[in-house]
């Protein structure tokens, strides 16, 4: 059994989320010891590693708890969950896209940057009127 503390040791979560995700209801079949604390198995931190997978995913609060409840359901609700999952996965596809992106034109202006600096080029600026472009 693990205390707070240790299952926020074993997940990597910070100690304020997993109260959170407790508070919520986020961790089902939840364990009390004897003082009343709560108290978490290998399975419940497993569950808690997955809830910060989730999170990191792009989850809410309110789609990793129906994430769970289908997830309470069992087999029968992993073609949803598959479905879930699958719509996280194409918007984190769709984000690493426009990280690409950004990348891509922060290269391009350092590059440009670059060859002004060397004069290779000449300044232009979309923002300052021609005659005032070699001022910078």
């Amino acid at each position: 059994m693990y205390t707070m503390k240790q299952a926020c040791e074993a997940s990597g979560l910070p100690y304020e989320t997993l109260k959170f995700y407790c508070n919520e209801g986020l961790v089902p079949n939840l364990k009390r010891d004897r003082l009343n604390r709560r108290i978490f198995d290998d399975r419940a931190v497993g569950w808690i590693k997955s809830l910060k997978c989730l999170k990191g995913c792009g989850m809410g609060i309110k789609e990793m708890r129906e994430y769970m409840v289908l997830c309470l359901e069992g087999k029968k609700s992993i073609p949803e969950r598959m479905t879930m999952l699958q719509k996280k996965k194409e918007d984190l596809k769709n984000q690493i896209r426009q990280v690409e992106q950004s990348i891509k034109y922060i290269e391009k202006k350092e590059k440009f940057y670059q060859d002004v600096q060397t004069g290779k080029i000449k300044y232009t600026s979309n923002l300052l009127p021609e005659e005032d472009e070699g001022q910078e």
